[in-house]
């Protein structure tokens, strides 16, 4: 399976085919959706799957069906733009820390093994009390709790490359430190920041759901995979819909993202080729 790279992995590729419909299936969410997800018919509130209602409505007659394809919408760019964020702080405190070395690099990882103490959910809590909720507050705060697995594994990647022969060349030529982290050191850490940043989109997409979830996420009447599943826990044993729709489809998704990062893990890992 490692030999062949991420393209022999059946379960890589499965997963890669199960993103890629769900994420397919919500960009394309205007066209697929017979219904606005925030559109109502208290006459048909509560139906289960029929014709017309193919995953069933809401309590507010909302189609089921039109709802997940925008709350995938809504989850996978929470789970991308976090992401992006948490790649970008975390690959930058890293590599400041590794290439310095030192009582720098010892007093910014306290830092980051201080944070690593408090639960997550506290920072978001309190990022989200204090600059307000919102759409684009949860993108800043979902990724500003996640960079930190990210820092740590930059910065051993980047305490091993700058020993290495082509790091002391470059300094003898007279390259200035951001240049040689720049041109030397981060683009060989491209491999392992991209497998790291794999397994990141799962976990930020799981905290989003867990934040909806919690009423700290996306606001109604706008859908999440977390908020369809508060919905449909509210209603279980009653209004069986509402609940096993959307946990199945975040369940697969989720289960389709990690297995994504095994493959491109295995494919990237030098010492595990």
């Amino acid at each position: 399976m490692r030999r062949g790279g991420f393209w022999s992995n059946r379960l890589a590729v499965a997963g890669f085919s199960v993103v890629t419909v769900v994420l397919a299936a919500s960009v394309c969410a205007p066209f697929l959706a017979r219904y606005s997800y925030a559109e109502q018919d208290l006459a048909l509130g509560s139906a289960p799957p029929s014709a017309k209602h193919w995953l069933g409505t809401d309590d507010l007659g909302r189609d089921i069906f039109s709802r997940m394809l925008y709350g995938a919408r809504i989850s996978f760019f929470v789970a991308l733009v976090g992401t992006l964020v948490s790649v970008v702080i975390g690959v930058s405190y890293g590599a400041i820390s590794g290439f310095l070395g030192g009582k720098a690099d010892a007093f910014l990882m306290r830092v980051v093994d201080v944070l690593y103490g408090l639960p997550l959910i506290f920072y978001v809590v309190v990022l989200m009390a204090f600059f307000g909720r919102s759409i684009v507050n949860l993108f800043a705060a979902v990724g500003a709790v996640q960079w930190l697995t990210m820092s740590r594994i930059v910065r051993g990647k980047v305490l091993v490359l700058k020993e290495r022969a082509f790091v002391e060349a470059a300094r003898a030529s007279g390259a200035s430190g951001s240049r040689i982290v720049l041109r030397h050191i981060l683009p060989n850490t491209a491999g392992t920041v991209i497998v790291c940043a794999s397994l990141t989109v799962p976990g930020v997409m799981l905290l989003e759901a867990f934040l909806s979830f919690l009423g700290l996420g996306v606001q109604a009447p706008m859908p999440s995979w977390g908020t369809l599943i508060l919905d449909g826990a509210d209603s279980l044993g009653v209004r069986w819909w509402l609940l096993l729709f959307p946990a199945t489809g975040f369940t697969l998704t989720l289960l389709g993202l990690n297995f994504i990062g095994d493959g491109l893990r295995d494919a990237l890992d030098p010492q595990l080729r």
